[in-house]
């Protein structure tokens, strides 16, 4: 019998220097597209699959974080006095009842696979979520959902894969998968992993993005692993660790991924988010069309 996906590891103890001088003072995931955080997508995308515990892996200077999630009394009794019940509604959306969020503090940054493996005393024997704000995407139903629905179907462990070019792979890890595998399933057994590969050794253009239904054995996994790519605990080479067990599965997902961990990845979000919005999209697309004519 599967079990439920119930829980939910963040990682979000990084320093965001990609950002700076912006994340000198605030966190990277408070950053906004359009008028909601990165860490607000990455909730909603949760919730939206039917996770109910959340966990998130901090470090220092990330209290404004945890400030986001808090009540606000004061603020939403303003907005009932000046009879704002939408603003209200969103108020209400960005806040997480007691108990059901917790905060881990990771004191060094040995890499994601470390980061995930601070959380494994909240974790028991279940499996659970990991969930890279960075990657933020846009899809119906949200990508977390869809793989939940085929983990049902799957069991061990799952990862969300999307195609990328060959001159990207190095910058990813990478699905080698068994051959055969029908095109058209977006579930695909896979037979390895490699973090980053040298360029033109890539198995396969199926890249590892930021999404994982994982096993609890990867937890122990985690604890016996020596550092790997980059000098960091890499959570792939954990994943890599079930292959010949209860198994691991690529996810082709359907929707569009941004990579908000990069300055033009996060311009195109907002670009794409703020297009979607009725009340924001006419007047933004006049202004790229005017842009465009001018050359500038």
């Amino acid at each position: 019998m599967k079990r439920t996906v119930t829980k939910a590891i963040f990682p979000v103890a990084g320093l965001g220097t990609r950002f700076l001088p912006a994340t000198k003072s605030v966190p990277k995931e408070i950053m906004t597209l359009v008028d909601r955080p990165l860490i607000q997508y990455a909730i909603d995308e949760a919730r939206e699959a039917g996770i109910k515990e959340f966990i998130f892996v901090t470090s220092r200077g990330k209290s404004a974080l945890e400030d986001y999630f808090d009540d606000s009394p004061v603020l939403e009794a303003e907005l009932r006095r000046k009879k704002k019940p939408e603003l209200l509604k969103e108020l209400k959306r960005t806040t997480m009842d007691s108990g059901q969020i917790a905060y881990i503090r990771q004191h060094r940054a040995k890499g994601l696979g470390h980061a995930v493996a601070c959380a494994r005393r909240l974790i028991h024997n279940e499996p659970f979520a990991v969930i890279l704000p960075d990657d933020v995407i846009a899809a119906e139903p949200s990508c977390l959902a869809q793989m939940v629905e085929a983990y049902a179907e799957t069991g061990g462990s799952m990862v969300a894969a999307m195609e990328v070019a060959p001159e990207k792979a190095s910058s990813y890890g990478i699905l080698d998968i068994e051959p055969g595998a029908d095109p058209e399933n977006p579930i695909s057994r896979v037979r390895g992993m490699v973090e980053k590969p040298e360029a033109g050794t890539a198995p396969s253009n199926l890249a590892v993005i930021g999404r994982y239904i994982l096993s609890p054995r990867v937890m122990r996994h985690l604890s016996g692993l020596d550092a790997g790519a980059g000098g960091e605990i890499q959570l792939t080479d954990a994943i890599a660790r079930e292959i010949d067990g209860d198994g691991v599965h690529g996810f082709r997902f359907e929707g569009q991924r941004y990579d908000c961990g990069s300055k033009a990845g996060f311009l195109q979000a907002t670009v794409a988010f703020g297009l979607a919005r009725d009340d924001l999209r006419d007047e933004l697309a006049a202004f790229l069309a005017d842009l465009s004519l001018s050359g500038k």
